[in-house]
This record gives C-alpha cells, sequence and structure tokens, in this order.
C-alpha cells in the first residue's frame, strides 16, 4: 500500500441544525490504495461523511481535502455508488454503464469499449442489452458498479450498496468487489452497518459512534489476501469483530443498529 495520503480530514464537522450535529470533529488520513469501512449504528453519519468526501454537501466546520486541495464540490476523480443501483428503466445495461460518457459527451468507440469491458469484469457478460427489470437486485448493483468504474474515477465511495441484498449475493459481491479494486492506484470508501462485511472488506476500519458521530477507533485489518469468506470462521476474523463490537458497545447506549 503507498504511503501517499489522497484525502485528509481536520476537525470536519457537519451541523444540520443546532441539535443535529451529523459529524463532529472528524480526524483521519487515507492511504492511495487502501480500502477503508465505515461502520457504526444506523444514524450515526457514516453517509453523511462520504457526501462531506464526495464534495455533495458543504462541511460546518474543519476541513477535508483530497490530494491535498480543499473540497468545495464534486470532483471528477470521485465517484459514489449508493445503496439503490438507481438505474434508468428504459436503458439497457450498457446503456446505464454508458451514462456518464453521455454527460461529458464522449460516447465513442473507446467508451463503448471500455463499457462493454466493464460489464464482463462485473460478471455479466450477455446481459449487455438487458433493461433493469430483467435483471435480479445483484445483478442491478453489478450494472451500477459498472458504471462506477466507467467514470474513471480512481477514489471510490459507495455507500452500503449491498445492503438490500440477501446475504449469499452480499457476499459473493463482496468478493467480486475485492477483485475490481485490487489496485495501487484505486481507494474505496465503504459503508456498512454489517460488523462482518466491514472487515472483510477493508484494510482499516473506522468506527464511528452515535450522533454527534466520531471516528472513535480506526482498527486495521490484517488479514491474508485474497480474501475469502472462509475467513469469517477463524478466531483471528473472531478476534477483530469482538474489537469492532467492544468499540460500538462502548459508545452505543441504546442507540438503535
Amino acid at each position: 500500500m503507498a504511503d501517499e495520503v489522497v484525502i485528509e480530514a481536520k476537525g470536519l464537522t457537519k451541523a444540520f441544525t443546532e441539535t443535529v450535529i451529523a459529524v463532529e470533529d472528524a480526524i483521519f488520513q487515507i492511504p492511495k490504495g487502501s480500502f477503508i469501512s465505515l461502520v457504526g449504528p444506523s444514524g450515526c453519519g457514516k453517509s453523511t461523511l462520504l457526501r462531506l468526501i464526495a464534495g455533495l454537501i458543504d462541511k460546518t466546520d474543519g476541513n477535508i481535502s483530497v490530494r491535498n486541495a480543499e473540497v468545495t464540490g464534486p470532483r471528477k476523480d470521485i465517484g459514489l455508488m449508493f445503496q439503490k443501483a438507481v438505474l434508468l428503466e428504459w436503458r439497457t445495461a450498457i446503456e446505464n454503464v454508458l451514462l456518464p460518457n453521455e454527460i461529458r459527451g464522449d460516447v465513442g468507440p473507446e467508451a463503448k469499449q471500455k463499457a462493454w469491458d466493464g460489464l464482463q469484469l462485473v460478471g455479466l457478460k450477455d446481459f449487455e442489452f438487458s433493461f433493469p427489470r430483467q435483471l435480479s437486485g445483484g445483478m442491478q448493483q453489478r450494472v451500477a458498479l459498472a458504471r462506477l468504474l466507467q467514470t474513471g474515477a480512481d477514489i471510490m465511495l459507495l455507500d452500503e450498496p449491498f445492503g438490500a441484498l440477501d446475504e449469499f449475493t452480499r457476499e459473493r459481491l463482496n468478493v467480486e468487489l475485492l477483485r475490481i479494486v485490487d489496485d495501487p492506484e484505486i481507494t474505496t470508501i465503504f459503508v456498512t452497518h454489517n460488523i462482518t462485511e466491514a472487515i472483510f472488506l477493508a484494510d482499516k476500519v473506522f468506527v464511528m459512534t452515535p450522533r454527534p458521530g466520531r471516528i472513535a477507533a480506526m482498527i486495521d485489518i490484517n488479514l491474508p489476501k485474497p480474501r475469502t469468506i472462509e475467513m469469517e470462521t477463524t478466531p483471528e476474523f473472531n478476534a477483530l469483530i469482538k474489537e469492532v463490537r467492544d468499540v460500538l458497545s462502548g459508545h452505543l447506549d441504546g442507540a438503535p443498529l
């Protein structure tokens, strides 16, 4: 993993009202090529933190920078994937993937080939011309992931993208995601409330407290790669689950998971 810091927060705070503080005094550095999981109870500010990094909302205080430049709005080098696939129902899979190119006005042969290759990469060979209604939920999320890759962004923010899927499909997509982002140029931040998923995916897990959301711990995940589902039954994995749970338990005080 490279030592270059691509994302840095210093005292980052977002308050929606005087009494609703979603993120408070977040301080962290994220190295290039790393995979960070954000885990915490519902409503703790995970998604808000992601949107602050993406430049979709303004901070209240502190600083958030990407490549030493303050974030003041959306950036071309940052891509965001939501919990729902958000596909256009009247467009085929490949047409949905090409949407970022259409917005930029560069739908040429190279872009089309990249979209085609992206769908192959996420395991959707032979489904390029299928409409969303013809695809399962997991397949729709694969299209959304291919669309994210199509943007060319090397900072990928994923906001509980597999949260609505069944456990088996989620496990398969987690393995696929790690294969796809196994690139020293790609930095990934993944939001989840699932502790097992957070640990399985990450190089480091940021554990957030209930609102006001603070980063209570940054836990290194020193598990070998490539990761396999079988690792989830090992003593090392269970010890990490306990470590994350212990941090959360120390801050929950009845907050909903």
